[in-house]
């Protein structure tokens, strides 16, 4: 997956830079992980084939597991649902978020995706380390949704929703990932996080 910028403002030459040796970093590591293995694949191997020192490359990522584990779709989606009306319904502004730039991020970055996304699901350390970051993608949806409401991020009907759309998403693209990811993950998403406002009728 390869960095998105999500703020209106330009960047500086020097975050331009920063975020170029990151993007590379990241570019390095997932052709290492998919020619060799992630665990076959070393800090030192990722840092020369981006052209970094090691120690350059824990500036940007503390650790090997951190290349997969960071991404930046929470704040893209936070940029995007910003951009949505406030009485728009949480799903459908999800929904239609992914009608636009975010589901051309995800098309564009399948590859990597389909790989980071394996990696997360079957690789233990990752795994676990995965478990964290639902916890903060909850609490990104969870600060959204409080923001469009009027309602407290800790409101336990607001914390449960956001719970509820980070489980579909969790679902989705484990089902997308043992599909071999030749479905589009943003139709997915269009198609089954409806169930939610539809309520669960079965």
């Amino acid at each position: 997956m390869t960095m998105h910028e999500t703020s209106a403002a330009p960047l500086g030459l020097r975050e331009r830079k920063k975020q170029k040796t990151r993007e590379r970093i990241r570019r390095e590591a997932y052709r290492l992980f998919a020619e060799h293995g992630y665990e076959a694949t070393t800090v030192d191997q990722i840092a020369e084939a981006a052209e970094v020192s090691s120690s350059t490359f824990f500036r940007y990522f503390p650790t090997k597991e951190d290349v997969v584990i960071q991404d930046e779709y929470d704040p893209a989606l936070a940029e995007a649902l910003r951009g949505r009306p406030a009485d728009e319904p949480i799903v459908d502004a999800i929904v239609n978020c992914l009608k636009g730039p975010m589901g051309q991020m995800l098309q564009q970055d399948r590859e990597d995706l389909l790989l980071r996304s394996r990696l997360t699901f079957n690789d233990p350390a990752i795994r676990a380390r995965n478990v964290a970051e639902q916890q903060r993608s909850e609490d990104a949806i969870a600060a959204i949704i409080a923001e469009r409401t009027g309602r407290e991020p800790t409101d336990l009907e607001v914390r449960c929703a956001a719970a509820a759309i980070i489980a579909v998403f969790t679902t989705l693209v484990r089902h997308w990932v043992e599909g071999d990811g030749k479905e589009d993950l943003a139709a997915l998403y269009e198609r089954h996080l409806p169930l939610l406002s539809r309520g669960l009728d079965f």
